[in-house]
């Protein structure tokens, strides 16, 4: 029961920081989520309603890389990994949406990791 109000709580946050955030094709818009096992990253561009690239722990390449790493090292990697993608495909600016989580741990990690990889925000 304290799992799922915690969730819906987050889903809460989110959705009130999506009120005033969206990505365009200029500038589209960085999502993270974090689940227990892994971190996962998406350029969006809202009106269009495509994700332009994307990143997470999960994918088979990503996944032997990230193997013996703590949890913040696997985000910052995916940061890294998300800002290569985004540059191949020409997108240099991105709004950062946190999802409504905190800005600490594995999301200030994918944050700090995919702004050296070249994105600005």
């Amino acid at each position: 029961m304290a799992n799922k109000s915690r969730a819906v709580a987050r889903m809460r946050r989110h959705t009130r920081v999506r009120k005033n955030l969206a990505g365009t094709a200029q500038r589209p818009r960085l999502n993270v989520f974090r689940s227990i096992t892994g971190i996962y990253a998406q350029v969006i561009d809202d009106q269009a309603g495509n994700t332009l690239v994307s990143a997470s722990t999960v994918e088979k390449d990503l996944r032997d890389q990230t193997k013996g790493m703590k949890k913040s090292e696997q985000a910052k990697l995916i940061g890294q990994k998300v800002a290569e993608r985004a540059k191949t495909k020409g997108i240099t600016s991105v709004v950062f949406d946190r999802g409504g989580y905190r800005y600490v741990g594995r999301v200030k990690a994918l944050a700090d990791g995919a702004r050296e990889g070249g994105l600005q925000f």
